[in-house]
């Protein structure tokens, strides 16, 4: 239940974020409705301006947030995911497999950095013209002989023996067991989606092994396995999302994102699960 009382709520995002990048994430639908319900949201670009709020979430879209951000939040009364700096596949996982292992189920290559990476790579885009061309000759040069073109793709191998050696040597790429939850030819991944104590739960269906956003054919909602929500607090999470799979009944962490993505989608399901979790700030304030 939202407070009588409005409050003054704070988002703080990278400096080279702009606000015209806001609606790619689901935290401004969720703002929406904190301005519907009387208070007051401030979006905070960068740590040069101090704006008082009752309450800061740290909305930094990095896999490892610079400690000046941290630091910044630990001014608020309230800072949200300010106990949430390293979430590279390398720190989350309980998964990986090094090149010496002795294992002989199939692994999936996966970059180490959260989302593909693609959130370093929009906030470089400032670099200069020949900077961007030498980052790009890098990354090509650095992909030959591995299978992949470029560390935005996975890949999954039959066996650990299968993957190159050149994988192992870099650090921006994480060879996971692959442990799929997979129901005839369907395979699947549950979105557990949070914030404080409100949380919404839905498992997707694919016909691809690796379960996209253009691969999904179905959604339903469903409860959270109870080892995922106490990952949430052992994780320091307070907002934010875990990819998962139920594999030989036990569920297994894909991936932790705190700075969740989002579609341009208002349908009557989708927009009562973002009210519900917007709700889950209000039990800071009590």
């Amino acid at each position: 239940m939202s407070p009588r009382t409005p409050r003054t709520i704070g988002i703080l995002l990278h400096e080279k974020n702009r606000k015209r990048h806001l609606s790619d994430y689901a935290i401004t639908f969720l703002a929406e409705f904190w301005r519907q319900d009387g208070h007051c949201v401030h979006y905070l670009f960068g740590t040069r301006k101090f704006v008082p709020a009752d309450l800061l979430l740290v909305h930094i879209d990095l896999s490892v947030v610079p400690d000046e951000y941290l630091e910044f939040a630990r001014r608020y009364p309230i800072a949200l995911n300010s106990g949430v700096k390293d979430i590279r596949k390398s720190q989350i996982s309980t998964n990986l497999v090094k090149q010496d292992d002795v294992y002989s189920g199939k692994v999936i290559v996966k970059t180490n950095l959260n989302f593909r990476g693609s959130p370093e790579q929009i906030l470089r885009r400032r670099w200069s013209h020949r900077w961007r061309r030498l980052a790009s000759r890098f990354v090509r040069d650095h992909a030959l002989g591995t299978g992949l073109e470029t560390p935005s793709q996975y890949r999954i191998y039959e066996r650990l023996t299968d993957v190159p050696s050149t994988v192992f040597k870099r650090n921006d790429w994480v060879v996971e067991k692959f442990l799929p939850e997979q129901e005839g030819n369907f395979f699947f991944v549950r979105n557990y989606e949070f914030l404080g104590d409100c949380a919404t739960c839905t498992r997707l269906a694919s016909r691809d092994p690796i379960v996209k956003d253009q691969t999904i054919v179905s959604i339903e909602e469903i409860e959270p396995h109870l080892e995922i929500v106490e990952a949430q607090r052992r994780l320091k999470f307070d907002y934010g999302k875990f990819d998962y799979v139920i594999h030989d009944g036990q569920p297994v962490l894909l991936d932790a994102n705190k700075t969740t993505g989002a579609d341009r989608i208002r349908s009557p399901e989708l927009n009562a699960r973002r009210r519900h979790r917007a709700n889950g700030i209000y039990s800071y304030f009590l």
